[in-house]
């Protein structure tokens, strides 16, 4: 069993999301390491990318910031190499394809690998398309997390059977970003690929209050927050992280009595 997929095991998982290098390296690392303290049981670190596709305007926001502190791949790779000297915690990369291709296939997940990246996530990459990174992900052990959106009907089946870690469930057609409502058709979603695997299902796209993630965790394996994370981060900048872990508790605090 990988380490992401151990994570899930007798708890919900909640899955905080920071934009590496927002607003410097020296407070993405200590989110990390205080986020991990305070609850994380998986964190997902978003690699900066001057044209994020899937991404809502509060997360677009944060990789010019971050873009603009200086912040590059290799940057992201030191830090997370210092980070593992502090928490086993699992980390995932969430990078787009550009990225990946600019730094060169197996060099990007050799150093992945490296410095103790559990698992990618590449959300412009197409299911059909995963035979490019899916063999160098297995060779070094990453897992590379698949997405279900809620237009994915018919090929829930396909891409449950080959999923790793866990399956990323997006709770609603669109970028990321804060939202009021969350689609009842994710329960019907995580229905269907339990009936075809028993890899962790974790919900994310839109979810910011308690109340949000208490009710999806009943659905699902874990909750994934990024943009509401992102947000305090861009109101509080450096002074961040002390805000970020009262949210990340109460947060985990929502889905805690789920066992």
């Amino acid at each position: 069993m990988s380490k992401i997929t151990e994570a899930f095991k007798g708890k919900k998982a909640f899955i905080p999301f920071i934009t590496g290098g927002d607003p410097d390296i020296d407070t993405t690392e200590k989110l990390i390491i205080a986020m991990a303290q305070a609850g994380a049981d998986l964190i997902e670190i978003g690699i900066p990318f001057s044209d994020p596709v899937a991404e809502g305007t509060v997360i677009q926001e944060a990789n010019q910031r971050a873009l603009e502190a200086g912040c590059t791949t290799d940057v992201l790779f030191d830090m997370v190499q210092r980070v593992r000297l502090k928490t086993d915690v699992p980390l995932l990369f969430m990078t787009y394809l550009n990225p990946v291709y600019t730094y060169g296939k197996e060099n990007f997940l050799s150093r992945c690998a490296e410095c103790g990246i559990d698992g990618i996530i590449v959300p412009d990459m197409p299911f059909e398309e995963k035979d490019e990174l899916d063999t160098l992900c297995m060779n070094y052990k990453i897992d590379l997390i698949s997405m279900l959106a809620p237009t994915s009907e018919e090929r829930i089946a396909l891409i449950a059977k080959e999923a790793t870690g866990f399956i990323y469930c997006v709770s609603s057609l669109g970028v990321t970003g804060v939202r009021s409502n969350i689609s009842a058709e994710i329960g019907h979603t995580i229905d269907k690929v339990r009936k075809i695997t028993d890899i962790p299902c974790a919900i994310g796209f839109g979810i910011s209050t308690p109340q949000q993630a208490k009710s999806l965790a009943e659905l699902s394996d874990g909750i994934i927050v990024g943009s509401a994370i992102v947000k305090l981060i861009a109101k509080y900048g450096r002074d961040c992280v002390e805000p970020v872990i009262e949210y990340v508790e109460s947060m985990k605090n929502a889905i805690e009595h789920f066992k």
